[in-house]
């Protein structure tokens, strides 16, 4: 049985300091786990940086002292070995929610003083006791929403604060069975193998019952929302996405991994598509556009149940020439 419980103490323990540090100790905490040479990938505008000092001065530092009291609370934990580099390396992965009370401006985002929650999914690649690399999605519009901020055009889904797994069994702080993980993997790259298709010669909703349960949730971002049902996904979602974009490229990953009935993936991007028929409520630009994913996905029997989505939205739409922070920096407050 592969044991991941090495891995696991570490990103324990640097959650453990980093979240009852103040803003101030936050470098201290990454400086005692990250290695020197550490490369974090995130959400724009944060983006690459590289070293912890960087990290916690660009994203933790002004984070902890926007969110005040910040808590984290998780729903998936979980490590396994990276499919995509032949299960060389081992990651490690936390998913939910940085909570807190929005006290201070963030992003230009202005403070409501009330609770504000911010999605996060965070991969840690752990090498020879020390996180070398991490790739943290979180959703930034959906925060602006909390905070009375419409940085979209109305959405195809719903808008809420998202719960954990309905299972309640995503925090794996002890071992799995490989073979409840393998299983995971494989459900998961049936799905993706259908979906980069686009060209079943099924309907759209027979294509994803292949791969699907029929009361899927699809856990999306803001600015597109939550669906719950194939055929609901399909018309609030999959539809209209397929429907907006052309050239689309072929799908790549960074990191491929699964646990129990738990797994997913991240790529930076993971691919590249050109929006010819409108997208979110806005209009097409023919630019070929970039989607840094990170996807969470919940297996039942043989098919998926669950599924969380983080998209950088953000970088997408700067892509195609709207800066979704700076106008919302500019809106007025009411």
């Amino acid at each position: 049985m592969t044991d991941f419980t090495e891995e696991k103490r570490i990103i324990t323990e640097l959650y453990r300091e980093l979240d009852a540090a103040p803003p101030e100790a936050a470098k201290a905490a990454l400086k005692h786990h990250y290695a020197p040479n550490h490369f974090w990938r995130g959400y724009h505008p944060f983006d690459e940086i590289h070293g912890p000092e960087a990290v916690a001065d660009r994203f933790w530092t002004p984070l902890k002292t926007s969110l005040t009291h910040l808590q984290r609370r998780q729903d998936v934990f979980m490590a396994g070995k990276n499919e995509m580099d032949g299960f060389a390396s081992t990651w490690v992965v936390s998913m939910g929610h940085l909570m807190g009370l929005f006290d201070a401006p963030w992003l230009g985002i202005a403070p409501t003083g009330k609770m504000a929650f911010l999605r996060y999914c965070e991969f840690n690649k752990v090498e020879n006791g020390q996180v070398t690399e991490t790739a943290m999605y979180f959703d930034i519009p959906h925060l602006m929403m909390q905070a009375g901020l419409q940085p979209f055009p109305p959405q195809t889904a719903a808008h809420l604060v998202q719960p954990g797994p309905m299972t309640h069994d995503g925090l794996m702080f002890t071992q799995q069975p490989p073979e409840t993980g393998e299983k995971t993997l494989a459900a998961i790259n049936a799905m993706i193998t259908d979906l980069g298709q686009w060209n079943s010669g099924l309907s759209l909703e027979d294509e994803l019952r292949r791969t699907w349960h029929e009361d899927m949730i699809w856990w999306g971002p803001a600015g597109i929302g939550a669906t719950y049902t194939i055929p609901r996904y399909a018309k609030q979602h999959s539809g209209p996405f397929r429907a907006g974009f052309t050239d689309r490229s072929k799908t790549t990953h960074i990191c491929r991994m699964a646990e129990g009935h738990f797994g997913g993936f991240f790529g930076w991007p993971n691919f590249t598509a050109t929006p010819t028929g409108g997208f979110m409520g806005m209009p097409a630009t023919g630019k070929p556009g970039e989607f840094r994913v990170i996807d969470i996905y919940r297996r039942d029997g043989d098919k998926l149940a669950e599924n969380w989505i983080f998209i950088d939205l953000l970088h997408f739409w700067k892509q195609q020439g709207v800066d979704i922070l700076a106008r919302m920096a500019e809106a007025p407050r009411t």
